[in-house]
């Protein structure tokens, strides 16, 4: 299996810095995988947050996340901070694929990259919804 290229910051439209924590390292001293997966939702959900999308206690719809994976090209270890960033990949009718890169402070080559699916769905019956025109037009601003 052949893995992706790696795109460099200027790949993503919006950063977000989270510092990383002693708990994020494994038992080889370096950040666990299912740490950056963490960093995926926070990053995608404090965008959808910060520009009005998301209102996580009475908001109509939500989004379930239906698909993500990772590629991992450098290990992160604690102390210090990761800038997650994003950038809307592929817009459906209901489902939004984020691209999100993982780069050490100040670093221009990712020591990750990935990718997350959201399907929106209606907050009691959980079936899709088309994005209304104000959603899709702020996530076209990450495309």
């Amino acid at each position: 299996m052949s893995r992706p290229d790696r795109r460099k910051r200027d790949a993503y439209r919006w950063f977000m810095t989270i510092a990383m924590r002693w708990a994020d390292n494994d038992a080889y001293g370096h950040v666990n995988n299912t740490v950056y997966y963490e960093w995926f939702d926070t990053a995608v959900n404090a965008w959808l947050v910060q520009t009005g999308l998301l209102d996580i206690e009475q908001g109509d719809p939500i989004g379930l996340v239906v698909e993500t994976g990772c590629s991992y090209f450098a290990p992160l270890s604690f102390p210090g901070d990761v800038e997650v960033g994003i950038s809307v990949e592929r817009l459906g009718l209901s489902s939004v694929t984020y691209r999100i890169g993982v780069f050490g402070k100040d670093s221009v080559e990712p020591s990750a990259q990935g990718h997350f699916t959201h399907v929106y769905v209606g907050r009691d019956n959980r079936r899709p919804v088309p994005l209304v025109p104000d959603w899709r037009s702020k996530l076209q601003e990450l495309a």
